[in-house]
C-alpha cells in the first residue's frame, strides 16, 4: 500500500481516520464542510487565496463561488463516519488522486485546528488504499461503502449479523454523509458523484436498495458479502 503511484482511469477504494481514532466530525457542520470540499478540491488548481481565508472564517463553501476546470478525481461512492471516511475514486490526470487527497487533508486540519483551536496532524498518517480490479469488486466495494453506518446503530454487524433488519434499512436510507440516498433517488450531494459507472453496473434506484435490503436481511447474503469485501477492507 505504500506505492503512490496510482494509474490513470484505474479504480481505488481510499480510507483514512483521525489520529489515534479519534472523531473528526463532531457535529453537523464539520461534515457539510468537508463535503464541501469533495467538490471544491476535485479541481487541478492550487488553493486559492479566497478559498484559504474562508476556510479560516466559515463553516460553509459553496460551490457555486468556486468553479471547477480539470477534475483530477471521478468520486462514485463516499461515506463520512465520526472518525473515519470511505471513497471510491478513478483517478482522471496525472497524480490526480494524490493531489487530491494532498489538498483535501491540508484543507480539512486547517479548518479542523482553527475551529476547535487544535495543533497538530487531525488524520493518522497517510490515507491507505485498495487497487478495486474488476466489477465485482466494484459492486463490493460500492455496498461495503454504503452499509458502513451500519456500525453507529448495531456495533459488531460484521460479527455477529444484523438483529433488526427493518430499523437498518431505515437509517442507511436516511443518513446524510454517504452517496446511497442520491443512488436511491433522494436528492442529497449530487454534485459530489459520478454516478454513472455504478448505476451501469448495479442499475437504478430500486436495484440499489433491492442489493442492499438483501445483504442486510439474508444471513447468507450477509455471510457472502463480507467474505467478499475482505478484498477491499482496510480495517
Amino acid at each position: 500500500m505504500s506505492n503512490l503511484n496510482f494509474v490513470n482511469e484505474g479504480f481505488y477504494h481510499i480510507f483514512n481516520r483521525g489520529v489515534e481514532k479519534r472523531n473528526i466530525f463532531l457535529e453537523d457542520g464539520d461534515f457539510l464542510r468537508f463535503i464541501h470540499y469533495l467538490y471544491v478540491l476535485n479541481d487541478d488548481q492550487s488553493l486559492s487565496a479566497e478559498f484559504r481565508q474562508k476556510t479560516e472564517l466559515t463553516y460553509e463553501v459553496s460551490p457555486r463561488r468556486f468553479p471547477r476546470k480539470e477534475l483530477l478525481v471521478d468520486i462514485f461512492a463516499f461515506c463520512l463516519m465520526l472518525n473515519h471516511y470511505h471513497f471510491f475514486l478513478q483517478q482522471r490526470v496525472e497524480n490526480g488522486i494524490s493531489k487530491f487527497m494532498q489538498k483535501l487533508g491540508t484543507a480539512e486540519s486547517m479548518f479542523f485546528n482553527t475551529k476547535y483551536k487544535h495543533s497538530g496532524g487531525v488524520f493518522q498518517g497517510k490515507f491507505k488504499f485498495v487497487e478495486v480490479k474488476n466489477e465485482g469488486q466494484a459492486m463490493c466495494l460500492a455496498n461495503y461503502i454504503h452499509l458502513n453506518p451500519i456500525d453507529l446503530i448495531e456495533p459488531g454487524w460484521k460479527k455477529n449479523g444484523i438483529k433488526n433488519p427493518q430499523k437498518v434499512i431505515k437509517f442507511l436510507e436516511n443518513y446524510r454523509w454517504s452517496s446511497y440516498q442520491d443512488y436511491i433517488g433522494k436528492k442529497n450531494f449530487p454534485s459530489i458523484i459520478n454516478q454513472g459507472f455504478l448505476k451501469g453496473i448495479i442499475g437504478g434506484p430500486e436495484e440499489f436498495k433491492r442489493i442492499i435490503r438483501e445483504i442486510v436481511f439474508d444471513k447468507v447474503k450477509l455471510d457472502e458479502f463480507l467474505q467478499t469485501s475482505k478484498l477491499i477492507d482496510l480495517k
